[in-house]
C-alpha cells in the first residue's frame, strides 16, 4: 500500500460520488431526532457537519462544536450490525395449495454497502461478529453476503466520550486493521484536511479516483499526535488484568443484587450494543391459512422470555440476566469465541436509563476482594 495521502475537505463529495459510482449504497452518520444515527447518506451536506455529542451514564445530548467537523462527535445509539445482521430478516415463505404446500427461502442479500464513519471500536466489533456469524459451521449466508461487499472508510477518534474506554480494551483511538480506507480529521486556522490511510487494494482504487496528494511528516506528526491526546482523554476505564476468572470466582457477589435494584431489564444495553447478536424466531401466518412466514428478529438475555423453557425461565431474576450478559461480555465470551465481546465503545453506559456503568460493576467486585474481612471500598 502507499504511504499517507491527503484529503481536501472539498474533495470529500468526490470521494462519495466515487464509491455511490461503484455500486455502493453509503451509509454514514447523520442528525434524527436529537441524536447521530446511521442511515444512507447522499452528501457530505447529510452528515452530522458541526456537530458533537456529549454523554455519561443515562445521557446522550447533541450540541453544536467548536468547528465545521465532518466527524467530531465519538459514538451514536447504532452500531454497523444493524445493516450486517438486521433487527428483523425474513427467513422464507410458505404457501398452502390445496393439500400440499411449498416453501421457499428468501434470497441471499445481494446490498453492497459502503459505511462511512467506522470506529476503530466499532471496526473490532464487526470483527467479533465476523467470528460469531461465520466462524462456525454453516455460516450465516445473509451475514456473509453483506459483510464480503462492504467497503470500510474508517475514522480516527481525535476526541473522547464521556462513556469511552477502548484504550482499555486495546480496540482503538486509532484504526489498525479492517478498513479499506481510514481518515484524520485535521482542522486549522486555514485548511480543513483529511490524512488518508490505505488498508486493502479496494482501498487504493477508490483513493486513485480522488484528488489527493501525498501527506507532509508535519500532517502525519499532527494526526498521530490527536490520536495519541484521544487515547489520554478516556472517560472511563477497565482493568481488564485476569478479569474473567476474576467474575467467574464471584458468581455469588452481592453487587449483583445491588445492581439488580437499579437494573429495570430493559435491554436497551444489548440493543445498542455493536456486538450483541442473540435472535428469536417468529412464525406468522394470515387469517386465511394460506400464507405463512418465519422471521428472524433481534433478541435479548434481559428478556424473561429468552430463556423460558418448559416450566419457566432459566433466569428469572433481573440479577441472574445482569449477571448473565456482564459475565458473557468480559468472560465466557473468551471460551466461545476466543475474545472479549466488549470494544469499549461506552454505548452500554450511556444508554442505560438509570446510568449503570459496566466498568464501575467491574471494579466495585475487584475492589471487594482487597478488602479486609469487614471493610467497606467507598469506591464501590
Amino acid at each position: 500500500m502507499t504511504g499517507p495521502a491527503v484529503l481536501e475537505r472539498a474533495h470529500f463529495q468526490h470521494l462519495l460520488d466515487v464509491l455511490r459510482a461503484g455500486g455502493y449504497r453509503i451509509v454514514g452518520p447523520t442528525v434524527r431526532d436529537a441524536a447521530i444515527v446511521y442511515d444512507e447518506i447522499e452528501r457530505v451536506d447529510d452528515l452530522p457537519v458541526g456537530w458533537t455529542d456529549e454523554q455519561a451514564p443515562g445521557r446522550y445530548r447533541l450540541k453544536p462544536g467548536s468547528d465545521r467537523a465532518l466527524f467530531g462527535y465519538v459514538v451514536g445509539p447504532h452500531s454497523w450490525k444493524k445493516y450486517l445482521h438486521p433487527p428483523a430478516e425474513r427467513l422464507w415463505r410458505a404457501t398452502r395449495n390445496g393439500k400440499t404446500f411449498s416453501i421457499s427461502a428468501e434470497p441471499t442479500a445481494s446490498l453492497k454497502y459502503a459505511f462511512v464513519g467506522v470506529r476503530a471500536c466499532e471496526l473490532r466489533a464487526i470483527g467479533i461478529l465476523d467470528q460469531v456469524m461465520t466462524g462456525g459451521v454453516p455460516a450465516d449466508p445473509s451475514y456473509a453476503a453483506r459483510r464480503s461487499d462492504a467497503f470500510i472508510l474508517a475514522v480516527n477518534c481525535v476526541q473522547a466520550g464521556g462513556t469511552c474506554f477502548c484504550v482499555s480494551m486495546q480496540t482503538g483511538p486509532r484504526a489498525a486493521s479492517g478498513f479499506d480506507l481510514a481518515l484524520t480529521e485535521l482542522i486549522a486556522a486555514t485548511e480543513h484536511v483529511f490524512l488518508v490511510e490505505t488498508g486493502s487494494e479496494r482501498g487504493a482504487e477508490i483513493l486513485d479516483q480522488v484528488p489527493h496528494r501525498p501527506a507532509s511528516e508535519q500532517e502525519i506528526t499532527l494526526a498521530r499526535g490527536k490520536i495519541e491526546a484521544a487515547a489520554a482523554q478516556m472517560g472511563r476505564s477497565l482493568d481488564t488484568t485476569g478479569l474473567k476468572e476474576l467474575l467467574y470466582r464471584n458468581y455469588e457477589h452481592p453487587r449483583w443484587d445491588e445492581v439488580a435494584q437499579r437494573c429495570l431489564t430493559c435491554a436497551n444495553c444489548t440493543m445498542v450494543c455493536p456486538t450483541c447478536f442473540c435472535t428469536t424466531v417468529e412464525d406468522v401466518t394470515d387469517l386465511s391459512g394460506e400464507h405463512a412466514e418465519r422471521w428472524r428478529k433481534w433478541d435479548s438475555c434481559f428478556t424473561l422470555d429468552f430463556s423460558h423453557i418448559h416450566g419457566g425461565s432459566v433466569r428469572a431474576s433481573g440479577r441472574s440476566r445482569y449477571r448473565h450478559w456482564m459475565v458473557h461480555k468480559l468472560a465466557t465470551w473468551f471460551d466461545q469465541f476466543g475474545s472479549s465481546g466488549c470494544v469499549g465503545c461506552g454505548r452500554c453506559i450511556a444508554w442505560c436509563p438509570v446510568g449503570i456503568d459496566i466498568t464501575e460493576e467491574a471494579r466495585a467486585i475487584r475492589a471487594s476482594e482487597r478488602l479486609p474481612a469487614g471493610g467497606h471500598d467507598e469506591t464501590a
